[in-house]
């Protein structure tokens, strides 16, 4: 890699942060970003906001070449959640039409297809715990009434990858909408719609982006952008934005549509200098780097017995490693690691770590360490 970690990242060091599957820490050329907006803020107002749309605009940009899109096609939205139920309250509905999901699944993405009930609409929760074939498994639960098939592309949880270009074909041979949740994947492993071509995707920038809460990506395929009805509706989601004594007006043709208000402009900021360091680096240096980091740390639970829960095969997984460690119960064992500065999460019934491209090896041997201490 060519860029000096060591400038990047200012953890404190006594802290094991295992945890971007959650909330991820800041670069220092992120906080030093929105230290400099703050202050500009603070000593001229919005005397540079010529520049802020500036900033704006290349952040939809820098979002558009992450997944392989237009800036056109990206809209800023707050977060997955919001992303997600643009999408499924915009879609024309008819009673007993039904949307495939995951039973594994993050409630942003179980909740917003639950919620079409009052349509008559049917969310159906596919169990993957014990699947040989997801992607199977998923497509043989669709039938002539599902409208989508809405997934994460890496759970949460366990961390299972599914395999989007296999979704993506079995969904154009159905007539199905495929519509990802990925929050878990984007900023860790590369994606491209050339080969991927969902026709929606949401990600929110706290996790593998390395950004902040309350800044989001949508992306909705053209042709069916058209086809949502809008919900919401403001200033910003016109055809001409600027033009505030226009009497008569029209959605955005472009992704703008779906940004009825005022932008988040520290979020903003923040994501903006975040994915210009992850460019930099570059996605597949940052994805090798990561499957280096989830590798060593599957060969040291393999070494103490532990059991794994994420799967094995690397082509099924990404940057979430989730174990337990079976003479220690999984509450205690948290509770312990969390109290020894070990930042992990508490999911799928077992720990979970989830290191990025920078985690130094050292700190995977140092949460490990703890385990061993606590397992005396």
């Amino acid at each position: 890699m060519t860029i000096e970690l060591a400038s990047e990242f200012e953890l404190d060091a006594g802290l094991c942060h295992l945890n971007h599957a959650a909330v991820s820490p800041w670069p220092r050329r992120t906080a030093a970003a929105v230290t400099q907006f703050a202050l500009e803020n603070a000593r001229f107002g919005s005397m540079g906001y010529p520049r802020w749309l500036e900033m704006e605009q290349r952040l939809r940009e820098r979002l558009a070449r992450l997944i392989g899109a237009n800036a056109a096609d990206i809209a800023l939205v707050k977060n997955t959640s919001e992303g997600l139920s643009i999408v499924a309250h915009g879609l024309p509905w008819r009673a007993g039409e039904n949307v495939v999901g995951i039973a594994q699944e993050f409630p942003s993405n179980r909740i917003v297809w639950e919620s079409l009930a009052a349509q008559g609409v049917t969310w159906r929760a596919v169990d993957l715990a014990q699947s040989i074939d997801p992607e199977g498994d998923l497509l043989a639960q669709c039938d002539q009434q599902t409208r989508v098939l809405a997934i994460s592309w890496v759970q949460y949880a366990r961390g299972l990858r599914l395999d989007l270009a296999r979704l993506t074909a079995g969904c154009r041979e159905r007539d199905i909408l495929l519509c990802v949740d990925a929050i878990q994947g984007l900023g860790a492993v590369p994606f491209d719609l050339a080969t991927s071509d969902v026709d929606v995707i949401v990600a929110d920038g706290h996790k593998w982006l390395l950004g902040p809460e309350g800044v989001a990506l949508l992306y909705v395929r053209p042709s069916l952008r058209e086809r949502l009805t809008l919900r919401q509706f403001g200033w910003r989601m016109v055809e001409h934005p600027g033009d505030f004594d226009r009497v008569k007006w029209l959605p955005a043709t472009d992704a703008r549509r779906f940004e009825c208000g005022s932008p988040n402009m520290l979020g903003i900021c923040a994501l903006e200098a975040s994915l210009s360091l992850l460019e930099e680096i570059g996605l597949e240096t940052i994805w090798r780097e990561i499957q280096a980091r989830t590798a060593y740390l599957i060969a040291l639970l393999d070494q103490r017995g532990f059991e794994l829960l994420t799967p094995r095969d690397p082509a099924c997984r990404a940057g979430i490693i989730t174990f337990n460690v079976p003479d220690l119960p999984v509450e205690q064992l948290y509770s312990a690691l969390m109290a020894r500065q070990v930042l992990c999460a508490q999911r799928g019934g077992g720990i979970r770590f989830s290191p990025h491209f920078y985690t130094p090896l050292a700190v995977i041997d140092a949460a490990v360490a703890v385990i061993d201490e606590l397992r005396k």
